[in-house]
């Protein structure tokens, strides 16, 4: 019996340490968390400031930390919708809004209701159907089809409630479920606020704050729901979020081992029998109904087995409770006879034969890791990454996934600026600012982050209307352009090309360029759809970086494009101001629809811009052993660099640099490069066109 009780406190011991290593700890958790909060604070700002009415949720295994590189887990986004109010109750209702009552009766499943539509400018219900959207029912209500929504994301497939996006090699996949909010917690889970289990977890604290995150409801039905286009599910992600991010690192680590026990033995090749977010419901089930003392890490494996246990009794009784809204059983219509058969029975086999099982776990090697902690076999005879690599991998990831997010909502934020005035960019600008002046600590970081790109730009913005009044830059400018990122920095030392004054310009480029070399640096641009780097694919030099620094070293080791509105033409080179005027009228309709309104704008990489300008810079100041130095670095950036997104714009430039030298053949051959990385959109047809035309007159 003792050595029973021994073993199992150090196969415990074992498969927590075999967690730790492969990413599953405190710490890295926390920095993942973090880096996920970040990137949703930044969308919330972003829609702050161009004015709209959605904010994206972040949630599941990804911004939890529950989730390990082997196990693959999709990106989920809630993508709720504040011009609809729900409603639970009448003295609810808004003026102006979409106002649905929520309605739950003997026809609509436990945790789903209907919507009733009512009127916007009075607060009684709508008798006649709008559109194709609603339909009557027999009790003459106006009701709201949960199909409205199906396809939201072009291009997604409707899986469930969520548009889901199978971005292949380099992404993420995604699911994206719409919500429309309501402010008030669901009635059908007020006895959850006072229920009480063993472990007094959740506290009546976390409770009283679930409740005041209120609920959302999203557009599916239940599998035994009489009336499937009507049903919407009542959600409660945020409280369950919030949950999650109260667990300790065993019962997290007991949620991973869940998950990848539900992926290797019970959901056989993407079979989707179980759900992971069963497993969730099970194991705060669980935590809830036994003493908070039993989760520590030398009762992993007991733990685990609990978890499981419990799992089993669910599948033969087909009942999973969903863990706020208790009446909502998640497994109702889920199994045929025959699949609950089957899937007791491989519950039941894992539990008689648990150790071994864990051990042909492959996800993340994890059985050989055990079996090496364990020493059933010689450390060194196999090889597997390193904990210190996998963190670095990790927070590479992260890192990177964070600087994207902060070149994608610049370039949506300069969406909505694009076609404003002065007065409305002014306006924005402010809005921008209360993040710092008043949010919270994830608010203010996440300005810092946003902050300079846009500050940037509209800096950039007044230097080119007073350079285009009388050639000087105001200082109110000059204060905008200060940010300390190179992006910013290339765009000041544009802004005193574009005045004549080459020395300070020569002076930044130069300081910026050392800076270059003084960091690991790789490129991000969020205006085209395409992968990051590949882990494997940044140097190692980078990824310690990633694993050592905090977050503050992504302004320093990450460059963003350089983006340049029409507003902004007097602040470029006339070289590039063509890159705004890329697209003849047949070239307009093969625009992808992301990249609309970028096209119109001058969009360069940072390294390439950096030595075209020095290049240009030196031709003025007549230092032609420096000039010709900046221009074999462009030649070497643009044949070396992988992962340039503006390549196209890179070779144009470089073609008209060719041009300045009198090259017209080589300038010619990187113009017809330029058309064979993008054929269309393309202003290397024009500089052929003028290339030649010159040529001809010359004759």
């Amino acid at each position: 019996m003792f050595q029973e009780a021994d073993f199992k406190e150090n196969l415990s011991l074992a498969l927590s340490e075999v967690l730790d290593d492969i990413g599953v700890n405190e710490r890295l958790v926390m920095r993942r968390r973090r880096q996920d909060m970040l990137r949703e604070t930044m969308g919330k700002i972003q829609c702050k400031v161009t004015v709209s009415n959605i904010t994206v949720y972040h949630l599941g295994s990804q911004i939890e930390g529950t989730t390990t590189i082997g196990l693959s887990s999709d990106c989920d986004f809630l993508v709720c919708d504040h011009d609809y109010n729900i409603m639970q109750d009448w003295s609810e209702w808004k003026h102006g809004k979409k106002n649905y009552l929520m309605i739950q009766d003997e026809n609509t499943t436990p945790g789903y209701c209907f919507l009733q539509l009512l009127q916007p400018c009075v607060p009684l219900p709508v008798t006649v159907i709008p559109n194709e959207n609603h339909i009557i029912d027999r009790s003459g209500r106006v009701l709201f089809k949960n199909t409205t929504f199906n396809g939201f994301i072009p291009g997604a497939v409707d899986h469930g409630p969520s548009n889901a996006i199978y971005a292949g090699p380099g992404f993420c996949d995604t699911d994206n479920v719409k919500a429309l909010p309501c402010k008030g917690w669901p009635q059908s889970a007020s006895g959850w606020l006072e229920r009480q289990g063993i472990s007094r977890w959740p506290t009546q604290d976390m409770r009283r704050y679930a409740a005041s995150t209120g609920c959302f409801v999203v557009p599916t039905e239940s599998k035994v729901s009489e009336y499937p286009e009507l049903e919407w599910r009542i959600s409660t992600s945020l409280a369950e979020r919030k949950l999650m991010f109260d667990l300790n690192i065993t019962q997290i680590r007991c949620y991973v081992l869940l998950k990848m026990i539900l992926k290797s033995f019970l959901n056989p090749q993407g079979e989707i029998n179980i759900s992971s977010f069963m497993c969730k419901t099970v194991l705060l089930h669980c935590i809830e109904n036994t003493e908070s003392s039993i989760w520590k890490e030398n009762n992993l494996f007991i733990c685990l087995t609990y978890c499981l246990l419990e799992l089993y009794s669910c599948v033969q009784n087909d009942r999973c409770s969903h863990f706020i809204i208790g009446e909502n059983n998640l497994m109702a219509g889920q199994f045929t006879a025959e699949k609950k058969h089957e899937l007791s029975k491989n519950i039941s086999d894992f539990l008689q034969n648990d150790r071994q099982m864990l051990l042909r776990i492959d996800i993340d090697d994890l059985g050989l890791r055990l079996q090496v902690k364990l020493n059933i076999v010689r450390h060194g005879a196999y090889y597997y990454q390193s904990s210190l690599a996998i963190h670095e991998n990790y927070m590479t990831n992260e890192y990177l996934n964070t600087a994207n997010c902060v070149s994608r909502h610049h370039k949506l934020v300069l969406e909505y600026l694009h076609t404003k005035n002065v007065r409305t960019m002014k306006h924005c600008i402010g809005k921008l600012n209360t993040f710092n002046v008043n949010g919270n600590r994830l608010e203010q970081a996440a300005f810092k982050f946003l902050a300079p790109c846009v500050f940037t730009t509209y800096g950039s913005i007044l230097a080119s209307f007073s350079i285009g009044e009388n050639n000087q830059v105001s200082p109110e400018a000059l204060v905008w352009l200060s940010a300390d990122i190179s992006s910013s920095r290339l765009k000041l030392a544009s802004v005193f090309y574009s005045k004549g004054d080459m020395e300070k310009a020569e002076l930044i480029l130069r300081r910026t360029e050392q800076q270059f070399y003084s960091y690991p640096v790789l490129h991000i641009c969020a205006c085209w759809d395409t992968p990051l780097p590949a882990v494997t694919a940044v140097t190692a030099e980078f990824k310690r970086v990633c694993g050592e620094q905090s977050e503050d070293c992504i302004k320093h080791i990450t460059a963003f494009c350089v983006r340049f509105i029409q507003k902004e033409i007097n602040c470029i080179p006339h070289e590039l101001q063509y890159e705004m005027f890329r697209s003849p009228q047949d070239d307009m309709i093969h625009r992808e629809e992301n990249v609309v309104h970028w096209m119109d704008w001058a969009v360069v990489d940072s390294l390439p811009f950096l030595y075209f300008l020095q290049y240009k810079i030196y031709s003025h100041l007549q230092r032609h052993q420096d000039q010709q130095q900046a221009l074999s670095k462009l030649i070497r950036t643009i044949e070396t660099v992988e992962n340039l997104k503006h390549r196209e714009t890179a070779l144009n430039i470089l073609g008209q640099c060719m041009e300045q030298d009198k090259r017209p053949q080589q300038a010619l051959n990187y113009y017809l490069l330029s058309l064979q990385h993008r054929a269309r959109n393309n202003v290397a047809i024009i500089h052929i066109c003028k290339l030649l035309s010159g040529l001809l007159a010359a004759q």
